[in-house]
């Protein structure tokens, strides 16, 4: 998936004292980023404060807009891989994804303003089709995270934090190049009138393939240079508008449309590859956000939303993309697969400060997903509903002028409302639930320096897919899976040393029971998802910048990941580096330009029980001129060396690509 992305890399213990918060360009020409959206803002602990300030984000990860574009990253997987405890990789239908500390998407499931946004059916989502254009921010939170999100964050959370404009017009536009035949463009326009605003956005990527290094060696399925059917288009449309009456009251409704077109590129190893092409992969979202003072003490605020998920899968019998695939193994039904799903729900939080020292959170959450499965003649294969609920309670507690104690407990149940396959009856399955608290003490040594120490359990209810996908034929469904737990302890500290230099730490440690994962051979030759899995994930994580002078600033940041498959030691944990390290330079010569360089290092990584993909370390480098407050110009190369290395078995990643791109912001 090649874009103006600046491949990152992880490595192992040298600079494991520094880690990169990769901070906005500081450049006196630039405009100001833009405002997030504070109501799409989920809080960890307490909100007194304002979002951006340390004590309402106590052990949560955040990537504003700026550091986003200095990087490049025009896509949500790339962004979020500029974190530390995050590493990206491919799923088996070349998807980008992400884990999180060890823990997958599913188990670290993307918001939107706070709004759940992953596919309802398995619980993925393919990073690559989010863009980050219309974003302000990015809120990542590992193990401890907020209540309010409601069921499923295993292992945490990710928000995409959207805009909200200050003044009375705010305007930006992008067009952009890149090797592959590469093209992008977006642009946003937003306005604040008095009681109201309004906030557009729209962006377009396409691409035809994405060169792959010069030393890769071409297999029966690949023949090297561009990549085979590895292209795509992406295009989203988002559109806000927003009520503030006064009293700190505020009422927005947001619409996002996305259209998406790939083809997927088949492994490089000719007994795996697939021949498969999505001639669409749209999404189509409303939501309602309000914040509601009620007298001085008490804010009713409410999310509701509206998603719809389409896709298409065609599979062909081989490169020519011309037969569809009906029989054999690996086939999807008729060639065609079809899925069309909906989720609809509501959030409903109160919050209390009527207490002196306690910020009192309660929230119920009503969340209703749909999946159906069509084949190409229209005809209904599967339908699948599931309601889930979630009632939480949070309460930010301050002991003294520098402590603060956080508790939090949710209550969470599944209740299957519909289950239907053809010629495979069902008796409607028992109802689920699960239980999560968590608890966290932290503590300022002063003004700018915080210690802290989390304990956390957290669950994830099975998926659709988990309990009912047939995968083709060889696995027996399981409707009877029970909810993955995991108990996550941590201890941190976090520093600020005046406007030059910045440092966090973290040890942490996750231990995961009941995970559910494939057992071979239960009758027959057909594999069942069962609650087996007894994982233990831990490490630290190591983040600091660093300004030598007016003109050079320095950033690291490194990740260290120990996995222990505790319930099957045979059976290896795959696609997770153990170690990764980043590094950022940045050179301002003078104030209208601007160098940079970034590296990225992973250790090697198991791509399955007998094969390790090799370790790597890309190069990106970049320069910049800002011609004035509004233009800039930019050019660059990403993995300069053109080193060949995959983030999956049988798909390499691109090899060396050249971009640039002009941005207009008033």
């Amino acid at each position: 998936m090649p874009v103006f992305r600046s491949q990152a890399t992880p490595l192992a213990a040298a600079a494991a004292l520094f880690a990169a918060s990769l901070a906005q360009p500081v450049l006196a020409q630039q405009a100001a980023a833009p405002d997030s959206f504070e109501l799409g803002t989920v809080y960890v602990i307490g909100s007194r404060q304002p979002a951006d300030s340390q004590s309402s984000d106590q052990v949560a990860s955040r990537l504003d807009i700026g550091s986003i574009r200095q990087a490049n990253r025009e896509n949500v997987g790339d962004a979020l891989n500029l974190l530390s405890g995050i590493t990206l990789s491919t799923n088996a239908r070349n998807e980008k994804t992400i884990a999180v500390r060890g823990f997958d998407a599913r188990q670290v499931p993307l918001y939107i303003d706070g709004i759940p946004v992953y596919v309802p059916y398995d619980g993925y989502v393919d990073f690559a089709r989010f863009s980050t254009a219309d974003l302000a921010a990015i809120q990542v939170t590992k193990g401890y995270s907020a209540m309010a999100y409601g069921a499923n964050t295993l292992g945490g959370a990710i928000n995409l934090v959207s805009r909200r404009p200050r003044q009375a017009l705010e305007a930006d536009a992008r067009i952009g190049w890149a090797s592959g035949q590469q093209k992008l463009a977006s642009a946003n326009l937003g306005s604040r009138q008095g009681i109201w605003y309004v906030q557009a956005g729209l962006a377009y990527d396409q691409s035809d393939s994405f060169p792959l290094a010069s030393s890769f060696r071409p297999t029966a399925t690949e023949d090297g240079g561009a990549r085979n059917n590895a292209y795509r288009r992406d295009s989203k449309l988002s559109l806000k508008l927003g009520l503030l009456p006064g009293a700190g009251d505020e009422y927005a409704l947001s619409y996002y449309q996305q259209h998406g077109v790939k083809g997927q590129p088949p492994s490089t190893d000719p007994a795996a590859a697939r021949y498969w092409q999505w001639p669409y992969w749209d999404k189509e979202s409303l939501y309602f956000i309000s914040r509601t003072a009620l007298g001085t003490h008490e804010t009713l605020k409410l999310r509701a939303y509206h998603d719809n998920y389409g896709n298409e899968v065609d599979s062909y019998t081989n490169a020519s993309y011309s037969i569809l695939k009906t029989a054999g193994a690996g086939s999807v039904g008729s060639g065609r697969s079809i899925y069309s799903d909906w989720t609809t729900g509501a959030v409903l939080e109160l919050e209390s400060l009527r207490w002196q020292g306690h910020t009192l959170r309660l929230s119920a959450h009503e969340k209703r997903d749909r999946h159906e499965e069509r084949d190409a003649n229209a005809s209904t294969l599967a339908i699948y509903k599931d309601s889930l609920r979630s009632y939480t309670l949070e309460d930010s507690i301050a002991l003294a002028a520098s402590w603060t104690l956080g508790l939090g407990a949710a209550s969470n149940q599944l209740q299957p409302l519909t289950v239907y396959s053809t010629g495979n009856p069902y008796s409607l399955p028992q109802s689920k639930t699960a239980h999560d608290w968590q608890t966290g003490l932290f503590h300022d040594l002063d003004a700018s320096s915080r210690l802290y120490a989390t304990l956390a359990h957290k669950s994830r209810l099975p998926t659709l897919k988990d309990r009912y996908s047939q995968r083709l034929g060889s696995y027996i469904e399981n409707p009877a899976l029970q909810p993955e737990v995991a108990t996550h302890s941590e201890i941190g500290y976090r520093a600020q040393f005046g406007s030059a230099a910045s440092v966090q730490a973290a040890l942490f440690n996750s231990d995961i029971s009941n995970r559910i994962q494939s057992v071979a051979n239960v009758v027959g030759n057909k594999a069942q998802m069962q609650n087996i899995g007894q994982v233990r994930m831990s490490g630290m994580e190591l983040e600091g910048q660093y300004d030598w002078t007016s003109l050079l600033r320095l950033g690291a940041s490194y990740t260290y990941l120990d996995l222990k498959n505790r319930s099957t030691p045979a059976t290896r944990i795959t696609d997770v580096p153990q170690q990764k390290l980043l590094l950022q330079v940045r050179l301002h010569p003078r104030g209208d330009t601007e160098f940079s360089a970034f590296s990225e290092t992973n250790s090697s990584r198991w791509a399955s029980n007998s094969v390790q993909l090799a370790g790597f370390t890309t190069l990106n480098l970049k320069a910049a001129y800002h011609a004035n407050r509004q233009i800039s110009v930019e050019t660059g190369v990403n993995n300069l060396a053109d080193r060949n290395y995959a983030l999956a078995d049988g798909f390499p990643s691109a090899g060396r690509q050249w971009f640039a791109q002009l941005s207009y912001q008033y």
